[in-house]
């Protein structure tokens, strides 16, 4: 079972959806993701929000012109995210598993993104098998792009993957490291309890 359906019972759409609803209308900025994504590719681009959750990123990225497709395991999650936006295209499918041809999606995506401590709340031991997967859905010369906290401080559950054995799990995907940085608004990373990694197939 992974760390989030232990955390959540996979029935926190509503409410998590509610809680970045409430930060936006008192002037918090939500779309620090969407906007450090777009400072990578090109309006046009296609983009895979694998755990895509209810949407937040990936909607935002529709609307700035990316052509987007998420996909995410929790189905209350999804649910709230077809709600918000019915005319994009929502999948539910385990990453470790995830192969895009059976979804009827091509595997050539100009960036991957997970936000949102994707990695941290993975199954124990299949981080490797979600890096392979998401970076054979990138085209040659792809980005992918993870968020994720490193310390109690900056997750839900006890700390998960380092970001040594994330590089690894990179590397042995084909992926090479590009850039690393403390925050979507792309601050440097000097250390510290959260990183936000860029790697190029």
């Amino acid at each position: 079972m992974n760390r989030w359906k232990e955390l959540t019972g996979e029935t926190s759409g509503q409410d998590y959806a509610a809680r970045f609803a409430a930060l936006a209308r008192s002037g918090k900025d939500v779309h620090g993701e969407a906007r450090f994504c777009a400072a990578l590719v090109p309006a046009g681009a296609r983009v895979l929000d694998a755990g895509c959750g209810t949407g937040r990123v990936m909607i935002r990225l529709a609307e700035l012109g990316y052509d987007c497709v998420g996909v995410d395991l929790d189905a209350s999650m999804l649910a709230v995210a077809r709600q918000q936006a019915p005319g994009l295209p929502w999948f539910q499918a385990d990453l470790a598993g995830f192969e895009p041809g059976l979804l009827g999606i091509e595997a050539d995506f100009d960036l991957v993104v997970a936000a949102g401590n994707v990695f941290p709340l993975l199954a124990a031991g299949t981080e490797g098998a979600v890096v392979g997967r998401l970076a054979a859905s990138l085209r040659p010369g792809g980005l992918m792009v993870a968020g994720f906290g490193l310390d109690e401080a900056h997750l839900p559950v006890s700390p998960g993957i380092t970001l040594p054995e994330y590089d690894d799990r990179c590397a042995e995907a084909g992926l090479t490291f590009v850039d690393r940085f403390a925050t979507w608004d792309a601050d440097s990373y000097e250390g510290g309890g959260y990183a936000v990694s860029v790697h190029r197939r």
